[in-house]
């Protein structure tokens, strides 16, 4: 763990396996999802955990479920704890059940906002960064807010298909419906920001989410891409993300 000059502790590593299962392990991952969450936590040097399901990242919205892939995201206390996933009892019962599996290493950059309550990534005071970097963001819904939200994403969905720079995007949900998120990997911090502040659709999203009070609780969050191991077909990864640009780098 790392401490800013603000005092707050920021996680040297934070990590998102993700792996990919056939229709016929659907039972199986289901099981997986409902015993895990609490392992997860347990685990040596994990300081937060959660188990996400995903999306297509087609509309994010609530059709866009992919029952064939399953997401961990970890924040690990130091990179030797993290090392010890794979023999664990979640890295081995998820590796039973997936024909595929890929894990990006991340390190905080910017967040705010909570999650379940926490504020898992710290405080980061960003930094520098010429490499890949991935975009998080979560939310839980106002019940009586969800219609617009839903309203909403289309635009933001489609525009998000086609932005330069975007490397891969899939949508996470800790349960089907109201507690939802995106993730979105792109090939340096100047593309993410184009689309995220320059985009007419998705700046017109942002500049509503005061007044419409979609979330009860949200976060934001960017890292730093430090490596991707395994197969990025899982994570739907762009045809032209050649090998330069899995690992990630700073000036």
């Amino acid at each position: 763990m790392l401490t800013n000059q603000s005092g707050s502790t920021v996680p040297e590593l934070v990590t998102l396996h993700v792996w990919r299962t056939s229709r016929g392990a659907l039972p199986r991952a289901l099981t997986r999802m409902a015993l895990d969450p609490r392992r997860l936590r347990a685990l040596p040097g994990a300081r937060f955990g959660k188990l996400l399901g995903t999306g297509t990242g087609t509309d994010f919205g609530p059709r866009d479920a992919d029952l064939t892939r399953w997401a961990a995201l970890t924040v690990w206390d130091s990179p030797a704890a993290a090392a010890d996933f794979d023999d664990s009892s979640v890295g081995r019962a998820w590796a039973r059940i997936a024909h595929a599996q890929a894990r990006i290493d991340l390190r905080p950059l910017t967040s705010r906002g909570e999650w379940s309550g926490q504020r898992p990534f710290g405080d980061p005071s960003g930094g520098r960064v010429t490499g890949p970097v991935l975009a998080l963001t979560r939310a839980r819904l106002r019940a009586r807010r969800a219609a617009t939200f839903w309203r909403a994403i289309p635009p933001v969905a489609a525009a998000l298909r086609d932005a330069p720079g975007l490397l891969a995007r899939f949508g996470v949900g800790e349960a089907p419906l109201g507690w939802q998120g995106t993730v979105s990997v792109w090939r340096d911090p100047t593309d993410l920001v184009a689309f995220a502040y320059r985009h007419p659709e998705h700046r017109a999203a942002i500049m509503r989410t005061p007044t419409a009070g979609w979330y009860a609780e949200e976060l934001f969050a960017r890292f730093e891409v430090r490596d991707v191991v395994g197969d990025r077909s899982v994570l739907g990864w762009a045809a032209d993300g050649g090998p330069e640009t899995v690992k990630g780098g700073r000036a």
